[in-house]
């Protein structure tokens, strides 16, 4: 008793922990002094990693229950004198250590000391093993879209080769129920136990049963047309719903329209990447759309109107008297949707107007120009939101 530390001590947490701090602190020091992990060191390095985690899981038995850990808080190690399930009994050999480690870890490898004090136990989980569930390989493919067809959503046809059920046997791999047998190798656990010795004493991994791949089963007398494997492959069409606003390189899950898994397992799932095909006159940048007109010089003056291509269809825009080159107007809500109306909601259109000057004047074109030259009209007279805006941009050059 007297060497005994205090088991709040030993696992790190305060006298108030919960059970969940009392657990994941156990789970942490049984991880480090596994002696699976020091099976490489010396000899006092396992020994010292041998009674670590033996004060640890002894610490853990009385402090995650609550009867235990009340009467181990009121009288300490005493408790154990008191009967019925004190605090100090503690002793693997009468216990299910199995069902102990398993509620903490829940895995498939374990280590016995074939004695050494820990009554023997053979594992963290092998009783448990269930046979696997087979999954099917997901397909990746891709379809194009144009900017309209991403503006309202679409649906589109894709043309595949995937496994699918056999329609002989239905997916079993067998022509009858009568054909599918309990795996002998592994009596229908789909797992299998591999021991390994060393000098600390017996170790174990569990993996998939080598002869059923983890399903448990054997077919005695497998169907001609699929071997047994309970699939073929098949060409079909799928159609696919796009949702508004996906964006280029996005990827869509369609669920189970995979591969089918053999015997009856689960579908795996087609994954759609997104082309987004260049739209001939207007540019991108996520929910917004960008336009560029040319407007001469003359109608950059007097003004005019002008035709804006939209997603869905033209738009009449107005050029206001003395609009400048590099004038930019915003036609809200033009632009794109978000994707199921995840963001900011739609985008906008926004157009540039680039004034175009003539390269070349004829003699009369040019003589009436010369005349105009002089006229206060044609003299740059910056306005104060205009001298604003260039004292702003003028460091830029």
């Amino acid at each position: 008793m007297a060497n005994k530390r205090d088991y709040y001590e030993v696992l790190g947490v305060a006298k108030t922990a919960s059970a969940d701090e009392i657990k994941s602190a156990y789970r942490k020091l049984a991880l480090k002094w596994h002696p699976d992990r020091w099976v490489n060191g010396s000899d006092a390095e396992k020994k010292t990693a041998e009674e670590n985690f033996k004060e640890a899981a002894e610490a853990y038995s009385i402090l995650s229950d609550p009867d235990k850990r009340a009467k181990y808080d009121q009288f300490g190690f005493a408790a154990d004198q008191m009967g019925g399930g004190g605090a100090g009994g503690f002793d693997f050999g009468g216990m299910d250590i199995n069902d102990f480690l398993r509620n903490i870890f829940g895995g498939s490898f374990g280590f016995d000391f074939g004695g050494g004090g820990f009554g023997g136990f053979s594992g963290f989980g092998g009783g448990d093993s269930q046979p696997r569930t087979q999954r099917g390989r997901d397909i990746r493919t891709s379809v194009k879209l144009t900017l309209e067809e991403i503006a309202t959503g679409c649906e589109k046809e894709i043309s595949l080769e995937r496994a699918r059920p056999c329609p002989d046997c239905g997916g079993k791999g067998a022509k009858s129920e009568a054909d599918i047998k309990t795996c002998p190798t592994c009596g229908g656990q789909g797992r299998v136990r591999q021991q390994t010795r060393s000098l600390f004493g017996v170790g174990y991994t569990i993996g998939i049963c080598p002869q059923c791949q983890g399903e448990g089963k054997v077919i005695s007398n497998p169907c001609r047309r699929c071997n047994g494997t309970g699939l073929e492959r098949r060409r079909e069409l799928v159609r696919v719903r796009i949702p508004a606003g996906v964006e280029n390189g996005m990827q869509i899950t369609i669920r189970g329209e995979g591969h089918a898994a053999p015997h009856g397992g689960v579908n795996g799932d087609l994954l759609v990447v997104i082309n987004e095909v260049q739209h001939p006159q207007l540019q991108r940048d996520g929910n917004n759309l960008f336009y560029t007109r040319i407007i001469s010089v003359m109608d950059a003056m007097l003004g005019c109107e002008v035709s804006v291509p939209c997603l869905d269809g033209s738009y009449k825009v107005k050029v206001e008297p003395g609009t400048q080159s590099g004038t930019v107007v915003k036609l809200r809500g033009k632009g794109l949707p978000a994707v199921q109306g995840y963001g900011r909601g739609t985008g906008d259109l926004y157009v540039k107007f680039q004034v175009w000057v003539p390269h070349k004047l004829s003699r009369s074109e040019k003589e009436a120009l010369e005349q105009m030259r002089s006229s206060s009209s044609f003299t740059p007279d910056l306005t104060r939101e205009d001298k604003a805006t260039f004292d702003k941009v003028k460091n830029i050059f």
